[in-house]
């Protein structure tokens, strides 16, 4: 079997839109979370949102094709681009059969469906765009990223809502492991700060009410009552070792263990005590041959609900028994909010830069002590401590799990 490295990184964020940028605010608390601006929250319950700043797309995609593409797919292609030229491909004489792109979203392009709706609604059929369909259908960011990558390899995307960059990545990781293909680019995009996207999570009682941003967005705390909505992309060049070491490319980190399980008991609510997750981290460790007292540090699905954290942590005191007080676990989300679909693979860079640097990002905005979750959260500020293995995870509607576990580089296994 293949190992798989991590050479390559690109993000669109909240709270950065290059890399470094984005790992210098995580590891500073940098909040992302602001009143939503991009719509008129008059009437809503919910009015924080987690939105990318500072994004013009026609300075990082061609002017035509970005006028094409649905924002999430802006994102993504923005992203990915990052993490292409990272990773330095675009010197390098590689064959491009060998290349894939696999590229998750958990609703895809959902302003456009809503801006062209309105126009069907008000002007008629035959106002409605020619590029309609290729701008809202989720399996278009990936087709687009491989159209401008001349990547012929595989191609595909995944809809395991919350789960499916993390499902996105970890699945290239398996491809590439078993030989079938040398490069994949892989990750998450989403951008579900809408109207119609905010009003039917804020009605499902998920989204925090809360106006203090500071407040909003607070993982393991007992105050919490919501997710904060947040939009971008994560795109991370997974490669075999071989191919990377022959071509002197970049090494990040390493990639040694996937794992995925259903919970197969409600469309929204985690199964209770958290045991759908429990084995998907089992899974993972397996996969990586690892036990799981070598853990380092745990970036948690951690969104800020009452169910989610609750049973997170007690799926992971069932997994890693009292070594789990000895582990350091964070919610990034505090920061970036919550990117449905873009989250794990955001997540997957921070644990990266984590497991590079030493260094464990905290969870801000934490204040008030919730006995049912009692770990270590790295409150509030992040801390130097030796990594070398980061295990992330992410949870979906639907009851998806995934898990990904990722390892200090060294040449020598």
């Amino acid at each position: 079997m293949n190992r798989v490295v991590i050479t390559g990184l690109g993000v669109i964020s909240p709270v950065g839109n290059k890399v470094p940028g984005f790992w210098n605010n995580i590891k500073n608390g940098q909040c992302g979370i602001a009143p939503i601006s991009s719509f008129d929250t008059t009437g809503y319950k919910s009015t924080l949102g987690a939105e990318v700043k500072d994004f013009d797309p026609e300075a990082l995609i061609d002017r035509k094709e970005a006028r094409r593409m649905d924002r999430y797919c802006q994102f993504a292609m923005a992203a990915a681009q990052e993490a292409y030229h990272d990773a330095g491909l675009e010197k390098s004489e590689i064959d491009r059969n060998e290349i894939g792109v696999i590229i998750g979203s958990g609703i895809g392009g959902l302003l456009t469906i809503e801006e062209q709706h309105s126009k069907l609604i008000e002007k008629g059929p035959g106002r409605v765009s020619p590029f309609f369909i290729p701008m809202a259908i989720s399996n278009m960011a990936a087709g687009n990223i491989a159209i401008k990558l001349n990547a012929r390899g595989v191609c595909t995307s995944i809809v395991t809502a919350c789960a499916s960059g993390t499902h996105a990545i970890g699945e290239a990781f398996h491809k590439i492991r078993s030989g079938a293909v040398q490069i994949i680019v892989a990750g998450g995009a989403e951008a579900p700060v809408t109207p119609l996207a905010v009003a039917g999570f804020s009605s499902m009682t998920a989204l925090s009410n809360s106006t203090d941003p500071l407040r909003a967005s607070i993982p393991f705390d007992k105050e919490r009552n919501g997710f904060v909505i947040g939009e971008g992309a994560g795109v991370v060049v997974l490669e075999s070792l071989e191919h990377a070491l022959h071509r002197q490319a970049p090494i990040y980190g390493e990639l040694v263990g996937y794992g995925a399980t259903c919970d197969a008991h409600h469309m929204t609510a985690p199964a209770p005590g958290g045991e759908g997750a429990a084995r998907s981290m089992l899974q993972a460790l397996q996969d990586a041959g690892l036990k799981p007292e070598q853990i380092s540090y745990i970036n948690a699905h951690g969104t800020s609900t009452e169910y989610n954290d609750k049973y997170e942590t007690q799926a992971i005191k069932t997994v890693f028994g009292q070594a789990a007080y000895n582990i350091p676990v964070s919610s990034t989300k505090s920061m970036t909010g919550h990117l449905l679909g873009a989250a794990g693979a955001v997540e997957a860079i921070i644990c990266v830069k984590a497991v590079q640097e030493d260094f464990i990002p905290p969870t801000i905005g934490y204040r008030v002590k919730d006995e049912e979750c009692d770990l270590d959260y790295v409150p509030n500020s992040g801390r130097r401590s030796s990594i070398n293995y980061a295990l992330s995870n992410s949870l979906g509607f639907g009851g998806h799990n995934g898990t990904l576990i990722f390892k200090k580089w060294a040449e020598d296994k």
